[in-house]
């Protein structure tokens, strides 16, 4: 069984609305795909909007930057933030230029950003982070000192109020260009994929590349 998502006025799409997706599994499949989202706040009368790592935890996510940074610090205030992701996956050639489009997964997530301070929940959310980002990373890598946590600002974010949006196949011509037959039209398909590792110069003497990182590249050793 699926759980809807529960829309609300901030959270139903109108535009396109047949594209709209309210299984909230589809939600979470797109957070869970998408590298980086784009945190949006109002800061002095002014939006912005910027790019942020995050990591899903169940029916919230976890975003985080440095204390230092101001759109963290208007968001930690109780205003009310919006966050979204979106996943291309192709240019889509229509036979007019008005029906050119993208094939897409998208979200929207509405809602008021809540601090992580708790020491036990901050250090899990990091590793919620991390993990989502560079899987494997937090068990492999050094921990964050005191100071490095300190200097950390997280931010959980409930997904009860959120949209999903999703576009595929082929273009929507108008009937008349699809009688006409006289332009080509179709998908060109954009996939992304992970390259070889490339080791820091800085490293001294032989290394492996762990396998964490190897198994996300699909590379071997050798």
């Amino acid at each position: 069984m699926t759980t809807p998502l529960s829309p609300t006025d901030r959270s139903t799409i109108k535009r396109g609305k047949h594209r709209a997706v309210t299984d909230r599994a589809a939600l979470h499949a797109v957070l869970d795909n998408a590298l980086f989202c784009h945190l949006a706040v109002v800061v002095d009368g002014a939006p912005l909007v910027l790019p942020t790592g995050f990591g899903r935890d169940g029916d919230r996510v976890f975003l985080h930057g440095s204390t230092g940074a101001r759109s963290l610090r208007e968001a930690a205030t109780g205003i009310p933030v919006c966050v979204a992701v979106t996943i291309v996956d192709g240019v889509v050639y229509a036979r007019s230029a008005f029906d050119h489009s993208m094939n897409y997964r998208s979200a929207v997530v509405h809602g008021t950003a809540v601090p992580v301070t708790d020491p036990e929940e901050k250090a899990h959310a990091l590793r919620v982070l991390t993990d989502h980002i560079a899987p494997g990373s937090w068990d492999y890598a050094r921990k964050p000192t005191p100071k490095e946590l300190a200097a950390t600002s997280v931010l959980a974010l409930d997904l009860t109020e959120a949209s999903v949006k999703i576009r595929s196949g082929p273009p929507g011509d108008e009937d008349v260009d699809v009688a006409a037959n006289e332009k080509w039209a179709g998908v060109l398909p954009l996939h992304s994929t992970w390259g070889k590792p490339e080791p820091d110069p800085a490293l001294v003497g032989e290394w492996d590349v762990p396998e964490h990182v190897t198994r996300r590249s699909g590379t071997s050793q050798g």
